[in-house]
């Protein structure tokens, strides 16, 4: 079957899912779709399924050459998309034709696009998923988990991209201009034995992500966290959970994450906050707010009622 062929491979594009589960046990972590809910939307724009594969573009460097015409569906940040030179927006659907080159540059919102293929990327799951995973050398194109790289080939499972699709307006996890970024979090079993004002000034103070940030975690800097707790035996480390160490800076861990930690955690960011943060470049002010785990999961099945 002829595909997409990789002419650059960029920084990082990875084939990714919704993700591999019930393996964690094992020491292997979860990857997926950084913002799942971009790769969420790409998909239902092509009437796949929400966690079909596709593929994560971060800060652009990548160009496809079309050896076939597709209809593909592309959303998230803005990466300077071009479609044979001509300015290609996030949020649609649209044709490459055969001969045509689809690039992505560098960001100008946000960090992260998604490209949606019809029925998905074809690819063979590695423990339940094809989501590529570069630390542990699991999933993507050859089950090694790397990057991709010039030459590969990109094919699809095929099938009808459906009838089209507009997205609802404000979807997705970039916020509007001048909109404030809140990452809703559910505080955890430790939280308590911060001090008081560490406490307030964690939900009462903006903090700023940093340049160390990547698929396993970013770090927030802002005012020092006190941890004054007694000490703790490592344990299972969820998505979205906010660890702080020694230095009293807190570092949020996402898809890529080790499995178990031993740092005293405020508590854990939702996963639609997960998604929002995936797309916050460095320097971004962000703002911590407490919610429910009610509220969470009403949130979370929101998101997933919009896709039928």
């Amino acid at each position: 079957m002829k595909g997409l062929i990789v002419e650059r491979g960029g920084p990082l594009a990875l084939i990714q899912d919704g993700g591999r589960f019930g393996v964690r046990h094992l020491g292997v972590t979860q990857g997926g779709a950084a913002d799942w809910v971009s790769l969420g939307w790409a998909n239902w724009l092509l009437g796949n399924a929400p966690q079909a594969p596709g593929v994560e573009i971060t800060v652009g460097g990548l160009t496809l050459y079309a050896e076939t015409s597709v209809t593909l569906a592309l959303t998230g940040a803005d990466l300077g998309a071009t479609l044979d030179d001509e300015p290609l927006a996030p949020g649609r659907r649209f044709t490459i034709a055969a001969g045509q080159r689809l690039a992505f540059e560098s960001p100008r919102t946000g960090l992260r696009d998604y490209l949606a293929f019809p029925g998905g990327l074809d690819a063979a799951p590695v423990l339940g998923s094809v989501a590529s995973t570069v630390r542990e050398s699991l999933g993507g194109l050859d089950g090694q988990g790397r990057a991709l790289t010039e030459g590969d080939c990109l094919t699809w499972v095929g099938g009808t991209s459906g009838s089209e699709r507009t997205l609802p307006s404000r979807v997705g996890t970039l916020p509007g201009d001048g909109e404030r970024v809140t990452l809703a979090l559910v505080g955890g079993a430790q939280i308590a034995g911060f001090s008081g004002t560490s406490v307030f000034e964690a939900f009462n103070t903006p903090w700023q992500v940093d340049q160390r940030a990547d698929r396993m975690g970013v770090r927030l800097t802002g005012p020092e966290l006190r941890y004054l707790g007694e000490g703790m035996v490592s344990e299972g480390i969820p998505l979205g959970a906010v660890q702080v160490p020694a230095d009293g800076q807190p570092i949020v861990l996402l898809n890529d994450r080790q499995t178990i930690g031993g740092y005293p955690r405020l508590g854990a960011l939702t996963p639609l906050a997960c998604a929002r943060l995936a797309q916050c470049q460095p320097g971004t002010e962000v703002w911590l707010t407490p919610v429910a785990v009610g509220q969470a999961r009403e949130a979370h099945l929101r998101q997933l009622a919009c896709w039928g």
